[in-house]
C-alpha cells in the first residue's frame, strides 16, 4: 500500500511527532498471517485503564490490595466510580484486614500471596494480597499469585476478557526485586507469563514518555531482543 495514509488531508503531515512530545515507538514483530499457539499477553501502551473498565471491556481485573491503605491505588479509584457496586474502599481494605488475620491465625507458616475475591456488580476484582510481614510485593509473589489466578480463569469463560495492572509505579502496593529495587516491565510480564496469564496489561503511564526506546505490542518479546542482549555483552 504505497499511498496508506492514516490521517484525512493533511493530517499524516500534521502529525508528526516533534523533539520532546510525549510518543512511544511501537515496533511490529511476528508473522500476521499465522496464529501463535499460546495467546501472548496484550500489552495496552498509551491506552486509559480506568476508561476502558468504566465502558465494560472487561469482566476481570488484577491489582493489588493490602490490608492497611488502598486510597491511592487502581482499587480506591474503582470503588468511587462504581456507585452500583456494595463495596467501599473502607469495606474492602477492612476485609483484606480480616483474611489477612485469619490467614496468619491458621497457617502461621504460609508465606504465599493470596488471591481476594471483590465483586463490583459489573466487574470481578482479583486482588493480590502480598505475603504477612511485608510491605512490598516481590516477583515470586508475582508469579505465584498469577499462578493461582491462572488457575481461577482457566475455563471460566464469563470471567473472560481479563486486564491486569503492571504493579509497577505503585504507591500503596509497591513492587521490588531481590535487590529492592523497582524491577523491569519486561521482569513482571515474565513473571505473569510463567504463572500462565495471557490476558492484557497496561504499562504504567510513566512508560508513554520513553521515545527513545521501542515497545512491542505482545509478549513473549521476540527472540531478537535476547540475541540483541548477547551480543551487546
Amino acid at each position: 500500500m504505497k499511498n496508506f495514509r492514516i490521517y484525512h488531508g493533511d493530517g499524516d503531515a500534521l502529525m508528526e511527532v516533534t523533539a520532546g512530545a510525549t510518543h512511544l515507538k511501537l515496533i511490529p514483530s511476528g508473522d500476521p498471517r499465522k496464529v501463535i499457539d499460546k495467546a501472548p499477553i496484550r500489552l495496552l501502551w498509551g491506552q486509559h485503564l480506568l476508561t476502558d473498565i468504566m465502558h465494560g471491556r472487561y469482566r476481570t481485573l488484577v491489582l493489588g490490595v493490602n490490608d492497611v491503605d488502598n486510597e491511592r491505588g487502581v482499587l480506591g479509584e474503582l470503588l468511587r466510580l462504581m456507585p452500583t457496586s456494595q463495596w467501599t474502599l473502607a469495606s474492602a481494605t477492612s476485609y483484606a484486614k480480616v483474611f489477612r488475620e485469619a490467614t496468619v491465625l491458621h497457617a502461621r507458616e504460609d508465606r504465599e500471596p493470596y488471591v481476594i475475591k471483590l465483586d463490583l456488580d459489573r466487574l470481578l476484582i482479583l486482588a493480590l494480597l502480598r505475603p504477612h510481614g511485608r510491605d512490598h510485593f516481590t516477583l515470586e509473589d508475582i508469579y505465584r499469585g498469577f499462578t493461582t489466578i491462572g488457575r481461577m480463569l482457566d475455563g471460566r469463560r464469563e470471567r473472560l476478557p481479563v486486564a491486569a495492572v503492571s504493579f509497577l509505579g505503585a504507591k500503596s502496593n509497591s513492587l521490588h526485586n531481590s535487590k529492592g529495587d523497582e524491577p523491569s516491565f519486561e521482569a513482571v510480564l515474565d513473571a505473569m507469563w510463567k504463572g500462565g496469564f495471557t490476558g492484557d496489561v497496561y504499562p504504567p503511564v510513566a512508560s508513554w514518555d520513553k521515545d527513545e526506546v521501542g515497545v512491542f505490542a505482545n509478549f513473549p518479546f521476540p527472540e531478537s531482543v535476547d540475541r540483541m542482549r548477547q551480543g551487546s555483552s
